[in-house]
């Protein structure tokens, strides 16, 4: 089978991009499917073997391409609805993969073309324009949810990433023989084009208190992350647990800023370090050296996909009780808290516990991850969507 991918996101961006693209392209590869993937012209080219990257202008002079909706991105969008007619133009596709907004051009292209249409639903683009407070024009999401019921009719096999918006999906359209629930729950290291080499840290690691048990967070430093929260449950638990230190890593400079100065406001000077954005493979690094990790989202429908890397981790996930996590976590496998400071810290020092009940956490988050996300299962779920196709 040949197929087009779209994926309108600056692929690959180690410090941050979502990896889906790259795992979904990977093991459509190499279960024999020959592929050009059409994305922005900012990122790393990654070695997928049987794939051909495709890429618009960088148009740098803008700056960096942002999570969520923006005037740059449907700048570049136009750019890539161009380019994607010019493939269609010179080549035959049995179907083309298009992942979030592209699927709302391609659905037109579809009968001109004679393609099969994968929507690959990351998350509901109505909703975005107003969580990332891009819009709150009626008309304008009132339009977008024309095109994503759209989409979702004329879909081939419409892929969503977590329960709540499969939940969401099937709520909106028939698609109950077209759908599949794939989870972004594989995380292999990724290997850049020509290096031959798998990725590693181009920052340096910061040298970390050896006599400290490490609490750590790695994602963004975005309101709904929590972020306040963690560092007040930490000031809390700090006379139960003097040997505890705090590491947290992403946010951009004025995030780390403001985090920073709320740490010293505590009493938190020499037990904790913000590092600031870093590489995943950094990231990665530091996940090893902790005793216990962080989810702490205060609010949001899609699982983060850290989630998943952190049930196989071995390491004792502490996570908040809202609907982004539920969906996939329990209390079997993590300790789940309020998203308050006073439980977080609770939930904390359980964590850091070395009794049975911590041991038995991990073993059961382990074997959860092995049931029901691992890369079988995985394999599983893209096999099925190629069979919708043929």
């Amino acid at each position: 089978m040949k197929a087009l991918i779209i994926a309108p996101q600056p692929f690959y961006s180690p410090r941050g991009t979502p990896f889906s693209v790259y795992y979904r392209t990977l093991v459509m590869a190499e279960m024999g499917v020959d592929a050009d993937l059409l994305t922005y012209g900012q990122g790393q080219d990654v070695e997928i073997p049987g794939v051909r990257i495709i890429r618009i202008p960088d148009f740098a002079v803008f700056g960096p391409v942002k999570t969520g909706p923006s005037m740059l991105k449907m700048f570049l969008d136009v750019f890539v609805l161009l380019r994607t007619i010019g493939l269609l133009i010179r080549n035959r596709y049995d179907f083309v993969h298009a992942h979030e907004e592209a699927v709302f051009f391609c659905r037109f292209l579809k009968p001109l073309f004679r393609f099969k249409l994968v929507y690959d639903m990351h998350s509901s683009l109505p909703q975005q324009l107003t969580n990332f407070n891009f819009t709150q024009s009626k008309v304008l999401i009132g339009l977008f949810e024309w095109l994503e019921d759209g989409a979702l009719a004329r879909a081939d096999a419409i892929l969503t990433i977590c329960p709540e918006l499969a939940e969401y999906a099937l709520g909106r359209a028939p698609i109950e023989d077209r759908h599949i629930l794939i989870e972004n729950s594989i995380f292999e290291p990724i290997k850049l084009k020509h290096t031959g080499k798998r990725t590693a840290p181009v920052d340096e690691p910061a040298e970390l208190p050896a006599d400290r048990r490490i609490i750590y967070y790695a994602g963004t430093f975005e309101s709904y992350q929590g972020i306040g929260i963690v560092v007040e449950a930490f000031a809390r638990l700090r006379d139960d647990c003097p040997d505890a230190f705090l590491l947290m890593a992403g946010g951009n400079s004025e995030q780390v800023e403001q985090y920073r100065n709320q740490a010293m406001e505590m009493g938190l000077d020499g037990h904790c370090l913000f590092t600031g954005m870093i590489s995943k493979a950094l990231a990665q690094h530091y996940q090893g050296l902790a005793s216990v990790l962080l989810s702490p989202r205060t609010e949001g429908m899609n699982t983060p996909l850290k989630v998943y890397e952190l049930l196989a981790s071995g390491i004792p996930l502490v996570a908040t009780r809202v609907p982004s996590h539920t969906q996939v976590l329990n209390d079997d496998v993590c300790f789940l808290t309020e998203p308050e400071a006073e439980p977080m810290a609770a939930g904390i020092l359980a964590a850091l516990d070395n009794g049975e009940h911590r041991a038995n956490v991990v073993r059961a988050a382990r074997a959860l991850y092995d049931e029901k996300y691992s890369r079988p299962v995985y394999e599983g779920k893209i096999r099925r969507m190629l069979e919708l196709l043929r």
